[in-house]
């Protein structure tokens, strides 16, 4: 966690009024931190100028993984390390082995999504949270914008967040 970081909060209760405020802030040159909500905003992603994820490529990785180790597990065991020859079928035959693919499969992949999203959402049981505002978790919608990743132009931020229709605006500093 970086140390000392200055942010401008601004308070609003519409989600509406939010997606639109942060398109009229980055219209303005402003780089917006973050949008905390109680609740998923539809449009805010495009508002943000997030990307796409791309958790469904890892997903697709570790499937393929999961097929590779199920099939490579199976034709080891069966065809080569202990050969057994079960209603006079092959030693290593791909049909019964389809169930045990499909599982390792499933799981290799939600394993491995589950571990993607944690390291790409820097989530840590030892990491220290940072609250904008207690009120995020029940019924309001904050902006936030880190000041020194614009300069520090607090006097114009603040401006622009009342003429965006924020109840409040605040500042927060972490140290």
């Amino acid at each position: 966690m970086e140390r000392n970081k200055n942010f401008i909060l601004g308070v609003y209760s519409d989600p509406d009024e939010v997606v639109s405020a942060v398109m009229k802030i980055r219209s303005n040159k402003i780089k917006v931190h973050e949008v905390y909500s109680p609740f998923a905003i539809h449009g805010i992603d495009d508002a943000l100028g997030y990307k796409r994820s791309r958790l469904p490529i890892a997903a697709f990785l570790f499937g393929m993984l999961g097929t590779l180790l199920a099939l490579t597990m199976q034709f080891w065991m069966m065809g080569i390390d202990w050969p057994m020859i079960i209603g006079g079928k092959n030693f290593a035959s791909l049909p019964p082995f389809i169930p045990v693919t499909f599982e390792l499969t499933v799981l290799i992949s939600a394993l491995g999504m589950v571990g993607v999203f944690m390291v790409a959402s820097d989530l840590k049981p030892y990491k220290k949270v940072r609250l904008m505002d207690t009120r995020i978790t029940d019924d309001k919608h904050v902006i936030a914008i880190d000041l020194g990743a614009n300069n520090g132009a607090s006097d114009e931020i603040k401006k622009l967040l009342k003429e965006t229709g924020a109840e409040e605006v605040n500042e927060k500093n972490f140290e």
